[in-house]
């Protein structure tokens, strides 16, 4: 599940393949929501193994979509190793597909628009996706197209729908949503919520980046209320046994001068330690916030927002959670 921080890792790519294993269950964990922790293909398979008894789903930041929106990406060697190391684990695994450009650094809406409003081009694409669960034993695919426009929201239900008829029913079909407060915006930003939520087996809610350096000024990564009122909003039309909450497992820095950058839990709590100040919980917005001598605000998501927003999908009924990423955040238990 993508922020601004996703295309940030280099995605190599190399063909290779694996012999199926069984699906595991996408059933909610026995105590408690199911729980997919993002990583990027190329991390540590021991970031997996570390958070294994937390977890029901690894996604894997793994698939690119081609600039002309005509294909995608194949999986490397570090992306099947993860799958590998979720199965053994007995974890199920699913890649991410995304938009983001490297060349950009950002997710390309152009990408998007080019396969989206071509038919013929989802149908492929979702060919494509779907041989890649079935030949090398993935338990679903994610679909994480962002910065998207009402003509694109079409093209993405057919994407979804088209996977669900390709692939077998033991395999589920995930879609990342951008967070919104009302249903007038998702459908704004390309989010056909009713049919997706009909058409997907899983909808996360991106409950993150609700403010960042770049984009506005110091403010939580997803407070508490925010996230509360776009769930609201989104479950107006999904069922909520399909939704997963967004949790953020790092933080950002807007510095006086200059663009901020992001942070990871462990190296935020380092800057406000190497600079001798004190960071403050913020018990309604359920994240830290700090300030350094130098004027430096600094808000991330940890361990203890992880907990207040488990406690918050149990209360809601929720499917799950869905944490961006391991290797950034804490670890879950």
């Amino acid at each position: 599940m993508t922020s601004r921080v996703l295309g940030r890792a280099a995605l190599a790519l190399l063909p290779l393949l694996l012999a199926p294993l069984p699906p595991a269950s996408a059933a909610p964990a026995p105590d408690g929501p199911a729980v997919t922790g993002y990583v990027l293909e190329a991390a540590s398979p021991r970031l997996v193994t570390r958070d294994a008894d937390a977890l029901t789903t690894v996604g894997v930041a793994a698939l690119l979509l081609h600039a002309d929106g005509r294909d995608v990406t194949r999986l490397t060697a570090d992306a099947l190793r993860m799958l590998d190391t979720a199965h053994e684990q007995g974890l199920r695994a699913e890649p991410l597909l995304s938009n983001w450009s490297n060349r950009l650094d950002d997710f390309d809406p152009a990408a998007a628009r080019r396969l989206l409003r071509h038919e013929g081009r989802v149908r492929r694409v979702a060919a494509r996706l779907a041989s890649y669960a079935i030949e090398q034993g993935w338990d679903g695919i994610t679909v994480d197209l962002e910065r998207l426009r009402p003509a694109d929201g079409p093209g993405l239900v057919l994407l979804v729908r088209e996977l669900q008829d390709r692939m077998p029913a033991d395999r589920t079909v995930s879609v990342d949503v951008s967070a919104s407060t009302s249903v007038r915006i998702y459908h704004a930003r390309g989010y056909r919520i009713r049919e997706l939520g009909r058409a997907a087996d899983v909808v996360a809610l991106m409950t993150y980046d609700q403010h960042g350096p770049g984009w506005s000024g110091p403010g939580p990564i997803g407070a508490l209320p925010w996230q509360r009122r776009t769930l609201a909003a989104l479950t107006t039309a999904v069922p909520v046994s399909k939704v997963d909450l967004g949790v953020a497992g790092y933080g950002y820095t807007w510095p006086r001068h200059g663009t901020g950058h992001t942070v990871t839990d462990r190296g935020a709590r380092r800057l406000v330690r190497e600079d001798g100040t004190r960071a403050e919980w913020r018990a309604g917005k359920g994240e830290w916030r700090a300030q350094l001598s130098d004027g430096t605000v600094l808000w991330w998501s940890d361990r203890r927002s992880y907990d207040v927003r488990r406690s918050l999908a149990v209360q809601q009924g929720v499917h799950g959670l869905a944490v961006w990423r391991l290797g950034s955040a804490d670890t879950l238990r």
